[in-house]
């Protein structure tokens, strides 16, 4: 039995049932990830030892008679800059190459209260800035569909490790489109939930207004599985909120029929690839054909998103990458002469050139002379584009765009223009900026047979009817 290829609902079906044990489940899964990691590069560790240990457990559990967690003996892939204590997290950065951890975020917490099984922890672009996953210290992840492209970013091996069956979940996060983005050019299911819908506790950040953890999934049943264990209110997480919890699996099965589905115009037009139009214009026809209701709107400031996000998240990055300084903890230059040169060789050995750029970029817009020129407009904007949202809201349950402009890159092309690689997430961003839910689910082929994603958007916390929509839409 090839268990490798099953979904998450699958393997649980058939682990409570007892036609296979968890152990079984994890050497399955260990042995694929030996297969096809080295095409793939998906994993940064692989932490077999302690997954046994806790397949182990699950399979005691069951022996015993005792009730299981929703996700009992499912493998689940860890992002590396989601805290696991006592195991590496680097964030996929020099800076934090040895830093292990001495507590688990709050998602890996409840991931361990569902006896789900961790094998390992998945590449990325450093400190989640990037659209490619070239942006690793360690390692560039390849695409599974074609190992000459890249995956998406910056939860690139998050999504190749799920795309390649190396795991049949595995949780990101998105600040831009960072769930999204590699779930569209991989094939995939992906999530970003409701700004608060799930607690950020232990998340290294990036941009704290607007990171999110979310699931990366084979379909969309398992990402509502896995929102039932990851979702709800967390104290530690002052912006987490109540109205996050519930079952997400709820009206599943619920169909599209009078649903008000929103085509904006800004996100189909130039730059977006003729064969995404083409798969976005039949994603919108099958919604059509399942009893939805298509209407093309107009949300003009969408155009002003992109460039307002990469001020706002670099403002902040600049903020949150400061305690990275060579004194607490992370890299320290060995050499160096007082405690500015510290700070200055530090950083400069321990970061990215692209995590340096955004540091700067931030910096500036903060500065005392720029700031209301930059950081201050750039906030007028997330309002607009806010507004625009409420407004399409008030005669749309969902609204229909592309994930990505493109299908997936080829590697080594965002080294000739890395700005290019930023245009990417110009249908990603304003769903971010305004705190929305926003799930990608494979709706076609474009050049070269690569997958193209649709993306469905929500009002906050309105995930269940956006669930409902993306399994209508996968159905087909």
């Amino acid at each position: 039995m090839e268990l490798y290829k099953k979904s998450a609902a699958e393997l649980s079906a058939l682990l409570r049932s007892k036609e296979v044990t968890a152990c079984e489940i994890l050497d399955d899964t260990l042995a694929r990830i030996d297969a096809v990691e080295p095409k793939v590069d998906a994993f940064l560790s692989v932490t077999a030892d302690t997954a046994r240990a806790k397949a182990k457990e699950v399979d005691e559990k069951i022996a015993r008679g005792e009730t299981l967690g929703v996700l009992a003996g499912i493998p689940v892939g860890i992002k590396d800059n989601i805290c696991t204590k006592g195991l590496k997290t680097t964030c996929a950065s020099r800076m934090l190459e040895n830093f292990v951890p001495p507590y688990n975020a709050t998602v890996v917490e409840k991931l361990a209260a569902a006896d789900a099984v961790i094998p390992g922890k998945l590449n990325m672009d450093e400190f989640a800035m990037g659209g490619s996953c070239e942006n690793s210290y360690f390692k560039p992840t390849k695409n599974p569909w074609d190992t000459t492209r890249v995956p998406g970013g910056s939860s690139g091996g998050s999504a190749a490790s799920v795309a390649a069956c190396e795991v049949p979940l595995s949780l990101g996060s998105d600040t831009g489109g960072s769930i999204r983005c590699p779930a569209g050019l991989c094939g995939i299911v992906g999530l970003k939930p409701t700004y608060g819908a799930v607690s950020r506790f232990g998340l290294v950040a990036f941009a704290s207004s607007l990171d999110q953890i979310g699931p990366l999934t084979k379909t969309v049943r398992d990402c509502a599985l896995v929102m039932n264990c990851i979702a709800g209110r967390d104290a530690r997480d002052a912006t987490s909120s109540p109205r996050g919890g519930g079952d997400y699996l709820e009206d599943l099965e619920g169909g599209v029929k009078g649903l008000r589905v929103a085509l904006p115009r800004e996100l189909m037009g130039a730059g977006v690839d003729a064969g995404v139009q083409k798969s976005i214009q039949g994603a919108a026809a099958r919604l059509e054909r399942l009893g939805a209701h298509i209407k093309e709107v107009s949300m003009p400031a969408l155009k002003h998103a992109l460039a307002a996000y990469y001020v706002l998240s670099s403002a902040e990055a600049s903020s949150n990458l400061a305690r990275f300084d060579g004194v607490g903890y992370g890299v320290r230059a060995a050499h160096y002469d007082g405690l500015y040169e510290l700070y200055a060789r530090s950083r400069s050995e321990g970061f990215g050139a692209e995590v340096k750029r955004r540091i700067m970029l931030g910096a500036f817009a903060l500065s005392e002379h720029y700031a209301d020129a930059y950081y201050g407009k750039a906030l007028r904007v997330r309002t607009l584009v806010a507004q625009d949202y409420a407004r399409v809201f008030d005669e749309a349950d969902v609204i229909l765009s592309p994930v990505a402009p493109t299908v997936a890159g080829k590697l080594g092309a965002r080294d000739k223009d890395p700005v290019k690689t930023y245009l990417g997430d110009v249908c990603t961003v304003p769903a971010s900026i305004a705190g929305l839910p926003a799930i990608s689910v494979n709706c076609g082929e474009g050049e070269g047979g690569m997958p193209v994603g649709a993306q469905l958007t929500a009002p906050a916390f309105a995930e269940r009817t956006l669930l409902r929509a993306a399994y209508a839409l996968e159905q087909g």
